[in-house]
């Protein structure tokens, strides 16, 4: 019998060159497709796969899942890379995983495979997670195999195989950009983008209108929270309310992408330590993540904030570098998700010409007293109580200054 491999097939170049590779040494091919949301026939994906010679071909929709088990995760725990990536790719890829590993054991397959290079990021996120769900599981990384390398030392090669073995291919030799896409995001990398100082031009992005075309009308909505978990989002422009997690994301993104708000293009540091050129569009997560932070400091403990705060670049450095399932993503988890237990409320926001704006926010939840806060009334509070407050946090820097004078 053949033995059995289960790869994770995009359709693309790379994966359909890599499941015909794998028939000719030999394998059974069952190839696995995610629907994340990106816009695919799919269809016409699992009919190439199977012309191209897989045995089956599984075409899952993970779009609810992505959302509610790991883009609201890392919503809720601000996890942003860097200051600025909003982790689109790096919170799809053990998903992805996950499920092929489910499907490697429905089909007794003792092999995995997929298509990431040797350079990147999606190699350690993919092969991390199979070996945690399956520590006994076999992985075949062509980007890593001499022999495969040795057979194809570019794009043009994979072309020219693609062309000898009847494989359609849309791909050029010179493909202007490398891209990823979710129901979160699209990503853009490589090819014309790989010098840091051109400028990508406006037709290149998919999911958000350019702020020259976006409306002259702020829209205004309006965020619900209930334990840092979004759970309504309402169109005050128009009335039109969404509840349901993945209806909530997806007209968020359509709302972000008419109004030009979500595009980031920066140079990121990959984990294997290449520095890499990354232009991202993640209109619905720029909301979301504007719109948390702001119900946090309205609902947040200070100390629980500022010590939560300190954990969120590990937080946004283990998603990106793969380590989605770990023990020590598990002891992050828990302790955001007890910091989120009291981030109840909703925001207002305005969507203008590429700004997401917050205008206001209330929430039963809020420890906010106004009469405290006000500088019109005294609120309990007596303001000569901080002539002491300020003199004892003054006792050890005046002791410093007078040592430093001997």
């Amino acid at each position: 019998m053949k033995q059995k491999v289960v790869l994770a097939y995009s359709g693309g170049l790379d994966t359909s060159v890599i499941l015909k590779w794998l028939c000719d040494k030999g394998f059974e091919v069952v190839a696995f497709i995610a629907d994340l949301g990106q816009n695919e026939d799919f269809e016409a994906a699992r009919q190439k796969a199977l012309s191209i010679g897989a045995s089956k071909v599984y075409v899952e929709d993970l779009k609810q899942e992505f959302v509610t088990d790991f883009v609201f995760p890392a919503i809720r725990g601000n996890a942003v890379y860097e200051g600025r990536y909003l982790l689109g790719t790096s919170l799809a890829r053990p998903l992805i995983a996950k499920k092929q590993i489910e499907i490697a054991s429905r089909e007794n397959a003792e092999y995995v495979s997929h298509g990431a290079t040797g350079k990147g990021n999606d190699q350690v996120r993919f092969e991390l997670t199979y070996q945690v769900l399956n520590p006994k599981i076999k992985i075949i990384s062509p980007w890593k195999d001499e022999e495969f390398l040795s057979q194809f030392k570019g794009r043009s090669d994979m072309i020219a195989y693609a062309n000898k073995k009847g494989i359609p291919v849309k791909a050029s030799a010179e493909a202007p950009y490398s891209t990823d896409a979710n129901i979160m995001h699209i990503s853009y990398e490589a090819g014309i983008l790989e010098d840091p100082k051109l400028k990508p031009s406006d037709d290149m992005f998919e999911m958000t209108k350019s702020i020259k075309d976006s409306p002259d009308k702020e829209t205004l909505i309006e965020i619900e929270f209930n334990n840092g978990n979004p759970v309504k989002v309402k169109n005050k422009n128009d009335g039109t309310v969404k509840s349901n997690p993945l209806e909530l994301f997806q007209y968020l993104n359509w709302l972000g992408g008419e109004n030009g708000i979500g595009r980031i293009d920066m140079v990121e540091n990959r984990f294997v330590g290449i520095k890499s050129r990354g232009v991202y569009e993640t209109p619905a997560g720029t909301i979301l993540h504007i719109a948390h932070r702001d119900i946090e400091g309205l609902t947040m403990d200070r100390e629980v904030m500022h010590l939560r705060d300190m954990l969120i670049p590990k937080f946004a450095e283990l998603i990106y570098y793969g380590f989605w399932y770990s023990p020590e993503m598990e002891f992050l988890k828990a302790a955001f998700d007890k910091s989120q237990e009291h981030v109840s409320g909703i925001v207002y926001l305005s969507l203008y010409k590429g700004n997401c704006t917050v205008i206001g926010r209330e929430s039963k939840e809020s420890l906010y007293n106004q009469d405290l806060s006000s500088m019109d009334v005294a609120g309990g509070y007596d303001q000569k109580d901080a002539v002491g407050f300020i003199r004892l946090n003054a006792l050890r820097l005046k002791a410093n200054t007078l040592r430093n004078k001997k």
